[in-house]
């Protein structure tokens, strides 16, 4: 795998950004395969319509915030990408962290997204894992081999949102909790100064 076909794969998650969010045991499962196969054709038309849009820079950035906002469930993702220090943060903290990293994945991934024009996904199906869904698809860019995309959906938060995306068994959660707990390292636990520094990066 090429340094370039991994930074495409890595964009996927997030869209956008994606990670092991553990859901609560034994929450019943209200979700149907037809409401979490619906979510991501919705979520993947969006994508397209930003990538076609010809839109650059920042007004392509706010185009990915908002389809985030609208299909990722934001606080389950940003609190297990902080990690462990999501429990020593504040309310106010983490409601500021949340935003700072929301628009963090926006920015760092909406830089990549152009070279997904004429790229499409097929949805190939959806399966319930405990409390909640997997739906497969399959993205298909041009002049590349066709690869597996796995979004996990959940109505936990009180609406169908994706939490998480596995690319190839790649977990992108996972992948931006590591980057986030490194960033949170080498400001010495300092979440106020990751904060501040997430504003700015990406």
């Amino acid at each position: 795998m090429t340094i370039r076909r991994c930074n495409r794969r890595t964009v996927l998650g997030y869209g956008a950004a994606g990670l092991a969010a553990a859901l609560l045991p034994g929450e019943a499962l209200a979700l149907t395969d037809a409401q979490a196969r619906a979510l991501i054709q919705r979520a993947v038309d969006d994508v397209n319509v930003a990538i076609s849009s010809g839109k650059t820079g920042p007004a392509l950035y706010a185009m990915f915030e908002r389809i985030f906002q609208k299909y990722a469930d934001v606080n389950v993702i940003a609190r297990s990408a902080l990690g462990v220090a999501a429990r020593q943060a504040s309310p106010a903290q983490m409601a500021a962290f949340t935003q700072a990293f929301q628009g963090y994945l926006s920015r760092k991934y909406g830089k990549r997204f152009r070279e997904f024009i004429g790229a499409r996904f097929t949805i190939e199906g959806a399966r319930p894992i405990k409390t909640f869904y997997e739906v497969k698809t399959t993205a298909i860019l041009k002049g590349q081999a066709p690869f597996e995309v796995l979004w996990q959906v959940s109505d936990r938060s009180g609406a169908d949102k994706f939490f998480n995306l596995i690319v190839e068994g790649v977990n992108m959660l996972a992948s931006e909790r590591t980057e986030i707990g490194a960033m949170l390292d080498r400001r010495r636990g300092n979440i106020d100064l990751l904060i501040q520094d997430l504003k700015t990066a990406g």
